[in-house]
């Protein structure tokens, strides 16, 4: 192994085990995994798996690998190749992973450039084509236009999956695409599937998370979250929009914190009874110049309702244009509930669950929607949304899903 251009003598464990660790890169890999690869068939004492990874970090640093106590260990170090792939090529991806973490959508039309770049020279480059898919999904959501970024979002990733089908990141990103196309049942069997065979992937527990919660099964999805940090402590998941949905306020404020807020904390806020600490909040985050309008007119709507302004909530809700977002549709239709537009909100609830999401606990126990219960609509909807649960409920035990959740 070159270390700073200087040879320099690695034993075998030792390079087993930099490679398992900078395959994974930026993700957990957990003890029993690096057990597994290096001592295959073989009992050893934890303390052998400690003294490997004591040997790199004397070569790289101790920074260079983080301990995640008693789960695992990840590989902090930038990476700047890729057995297979040009290096001037893979510099181009590393700084094309680098500009999306900024989310911006200048940053991400550039990452989006450079990922097309990598492409044209390696054709078979998976990873790339999955982030490639990642900018173009992101790029729609923040600009608002045509829908010709979604149709390369899905055919990118697609093809990343098709070239490289154990790819982490690309069942990741595919499975957040699926929930906003109206395929979260699909997404549900095929995590499902894959969790059969990678029992310790987080990331696949994280998408459950998710997609379980759009097909309405709130305690599953809560359920996919707690394997999601078992296994990983530091992952980040979307359960508190399942937090939000069941009515648990304060955990959905403590669960969203610590990440970029938009929406959902001052949701909860609001629904807490505390309008001060929520209008703080949109009131300074309206401010920003990154906001897409269909993030704008979320926030905005939720202003209004909570400054009593609800002809005002109506209006920007009927202003604001939702493609491919029926999470984000259901929200909009609890906002119009609340104003007293009883009609408007079971027209939405009803456009969210074709095209997607569903979750009939919300709809009868959200305070929110008690203006909807005496519209002559209400019983056939909410049963329309169980019998969709149902059905998810029953591609999930199909799939394997009551062994995979441990119920």
């Amino acid at each position: 192994m070159l270390h700073q251009k200087q040879a320099v003598p690695l034993p075998p464990k030792a390079f087993d085990a930099l490679l398992l660790l900078v395959q994974n890169a930026e993700r957990l890999v957990r003890k029993e995994e690096l057990v597994h690869t290096l001592w295959p068939d073989t009992y050893v004492a934890e303390a052998n798996l400690t003294n490997t990874i004591v040997v790199l970090r004397k070569i790289f640093s101790h920074d260079a690998i983080q301990t995640v106590s008693k789960f695992g260990y990840r590989f902090a170090l930038q990476v700047l190749g890729e057995p297979g792939v040009d290096q001037a090529v893979y510099g181009n991806f590393a700084r094309a992973k680098e500009l999306i973490t900024e989310r911006s959508l200048d940053s991400m039309l550039r990452a989006r450039d450079l990922c097309v770049l990598c492409i044209a020279s390696d054709p078979g480059f998976a990873a790339a084509w999955a982030w490639l898919g990642r900018c173009c999904r992101v790029i729609e959501k923040f600009s608002g236009q045509s829908s010709v970024n979604l149709e390369l979002a899905q055919a990118a990733l697609r093809r990343s999956l098709t070239l490289a089908p154990d790819l982490a990141c690309a069942h990741y990103f595919y499975t957040q695409l699926q929930a906003d196309l109206g395929q979260a049942q699909e997404a549900v069997v095929r995590l499902v599937h894959r969790l059969a065979r990678h029992p310790h992937e987080a990331e696949s527990f994280g998408g459950l998370v998710q997609v379980l919660r759009f097909c309405g099964l709130m305690d599953d999805s809560v359920v996919a979250h707690r394997h999601a940090v078992a296994l990983d402590p530091t992952i980040v998941t979307s359960v508190a929009h399942t937090h939000f949905l069941r009515g648990e306020y304060e955990a959905t404020i403590e669960t969203y914190s610590g990440r970029k807020g938009y929406y959902l904390d001052a949701a909860a806020w609001a629904a807490l009874g505390d309008a001060h600490r929520a209008i703080s909040l949109l009131r300074d985050r309206l401010e920003a110049p990154q906001l897409s309008p269909l993030m704008s007119g979320l926030m905005r709507s939720l202003l209004a309702l909570v400054e009593n302004r609800n002809r005002d909530a109506a209006a920007i809700i009927d202003a604001t244009e939702v493609a491919h977002e029926p999470e984000i549709m259901f929200y909009l239709a609890r906002h119009l509930a609340r104003a007293g537009e009883a009609a408007g909100a079971i027209r939405l609830l009803r456009r969210s669950r074709a095209e997607g999401f569903t979750a009939s606990r919300p709809v009868a126990e959200d305070p929110w929607f008690a203006a909807l219960h005496t519209h002559p609509e209400f019983a056939s909807l909410l049963e329309e949304a169980k019998a969709a649960e149902a059905e998810a409920a029953q591609a999930l035990a199909d799939a394997g899903g009551v062994k995979v959740l441990g119920w």
